[in-house]
């Protein structure tokens, strides 16, 4: 028989019946857990007189693909490089928020931000808004739609003379709809550079 020399370990020197006991334990575990078996959930039926109610049914967010993107790209296409998707005017049908821009072989072509619809029984979505003109000449990050609202951190220039692949300044903005238009706002914690 041999003993551990460090008394901290004397639980590893193994014995028959150590290992005779752990497996009867084991085993009065497994058939103990397969006769104790938790009851069976059962749904109340409702009350008289209650209405059930179904949820909603789901209204898929509008594609980009088939949209006429109001870009003038000439011979390049029109690139979706950021999409995001939640009822904004709270209709109960979402609309989809679109960064695009045309697909230039060099330099840092500018960012459109556009609001996609698509009406019950429409056949293609259109473009209903926009949020962002390529005319601006900014670029759009950190962009999400949450709680009906699109925020972005819109990437610029000071002046004309700053050359395309250097935007000096860093705005933050936030549309929400009115009722009638897109509402641009600066988030609190928004900042220039």
């Amino acid at each position: 028989m041999q003993h551990s020399a460090v008394p901290e370990l004397a639980h590893t020197d193994a014995r028959a019946l150590h290992w005779v006991a752990t497996a009867t334990a084991v085993a009065g575990v497994v058939a103990l857990s397969s006769v104790v078996q938790p009851g069976s959930a059962k749904a109340a039926p409702p009350a008289a007189g209650t209405r059930t109610q179904s949820a909603p049914s789901a209204v898929a967010p509008p594609a980009t693909t088939g949209v006429d993107f109001p870009l003038e790209c000439g011979p390049v296409k029109v690139v979706v490089k950021k999409k995001a998707a939640g009822d904004l005017d709270g209709d109960g049908r979402p609309e989809t928020v679109v960064v695009a821009h045309c697909d230039a072989p060099m330099g840092t072509p500018p960012d459109a931000v556009y609001v996609l619809t698509q009406a019950a029984g429409a056949t293609r979505p259109r473009v209903v808004a926009t949020l962002v003109d390529p005319k601006d000449r900014l670029t759009v990050t950190d962009f999400s739609v949450r709680a009906g609202a699109v925020t972005a951190t819109l990437l610029g220039y000071s002046t004309s003379d700053v050359p395309s692949c250097c935007p000096d300044v860093r705005t933050g903005a936030k549309w929400q709809w009115n009722g009638s238009a897109f509402i641009r706002s600066t988030p609190a914690a928004a900042h220039s550079v």
